[in-house]
C-alpha cells in the first residue's frame, strides 16, 4: 500500500527558515520510515505562489453550493464561462491532491500575527462547497487524514504569554482544518517560539527559552514521524 505525504512550505525566507528546517526534518524521518511505500508531494507556496481566487471562483462556488454536495467530477459541468472553467481547472487538482494525501505537513511561520499570504492563497484555492464531504453519505472525506501543522513564531504567543490573545495563526489553522473534517486526534500542532531571540536585541534575554522551544518542537516532530 502506497502512503502519501503532502508537504507544504510557506516561508518567504529561502535560507535560515526555521519552519522549512522543521518540516524537512519531519519529511526526512517520515520518508526513511516508509521507504519505497512512500509518495512525497512537495509544494513551495512562496517560490511558486498559488493564484488568488477571483470573482469567477466565487460565482461557481455559489452555484455549486445551491446544488448540494456533488461528486468532484461533476462540478466542472456547472461552469458557465471560460473564467469559471479556468478557476476550477486551477482548484480541482489541488483539492484532489489533498484528498489523496494520508498525511498533510504544513510549515507556517507567523507573519503579522497570522499565516503567510502564500498559505492563505492555497487555503482559499482548495476551499470549495462540499468537496470534503462524501456526496452519498455526507461523511467527512478528511476524517482519516493526519495533519501536522508546524507553527513558527519569532516572538512568544503561547498559552499564558502576554501576547497569547494576538495569536491568529494557530487558532485559525486549527479551526479551518477541524471545520474541513479533520478530527481532533488527527490534528497535530507543533510550535517553535521566540525564533528571533538570537538576532533581535530586545529578545536576547529569552534565548534559553527559544532553545528549549525549538528542541521540544524537534522532539515532537521526531515522535510524530515515527508513528504517523
Amino acid at each position: 500500500m502506497t502512503t502519501t505525504l503532502l508537504h507544504l512550505d510557506s516561508s518567504i525566507s529561502p535560507d535560515g527558515s526555521v519552519s522549512r528546517a522543521l518540516t524537512a526534518r519531519f519529511a526526512s524521518a517520515w520518508r526513511a520510515r516508509h521507504g519505497a511505500a512512500l509518495r512525497h508531494r512537495y509544494l513551495d507556496l512562496a517560490a511558486e505562489p498559488v493564484p488568488a481566487v477571483g470573482a469567477a471562483f466565487d460565482a461557481l462556488g455559489r452555484r455549486t453550493e445551491r446544488k448540494g454536495v456533488l461528486p468532484l467530477e461533476e462540478i466542472a459541468s456547472l461552469a458557465r464561462t471560460p473564467e469559471e472553467e479556468r478557476e476550477w481547472a486551477l482548484s480541482s487538482p489541488m483539492i484532489a491532491q489533498l484528498l489523496a494525501a494520508d498525511v498533510l505537513l504544513i510549515g507556517a511561520p507567523m507573519y503579522n500575527l497570522t499565516v503567510p499570504t502564500g498559505l492563505k492563497a492555497w487555503i482559499d484555492r482548495i476551499t470549495f462547497p462540499g468537496v470534503y464531504q462524501d456526496a452519498a453519505t455526507n461523511e467527512a472525506l478528511l476524517r482519516d487524514t493526519r495533519v501536522v501543522l508546524v507553527a513558527v513564531r519569532g516572538g512568544g504567543y503561547g498559552p499564558g504569554s502576554p501576547r497569547e490573545h494576538w495569536d491568529f495563526q494557530v487558532p485559525y489553522l486549527r479551526a479551518y482544518f477541524e471545520r474541513s473534517g479533520v478530527t481532533a486526534e488527527n490534528l497535530h500542532v507543533v510550535t517553535a517560539e521566540l525564533t528571533r531571540a538570537e538576532d533581535i536585541p530586545a529578545l536576547n534575554h529569552l534565548r534559553p527559552l527559544a532553545i528549549e522551544s525549538l528542541a521540544a518542537a524537534e522532539a515532537t516532530l521526531d515522535a510524530l514521524a515515527a508513528t504517523l
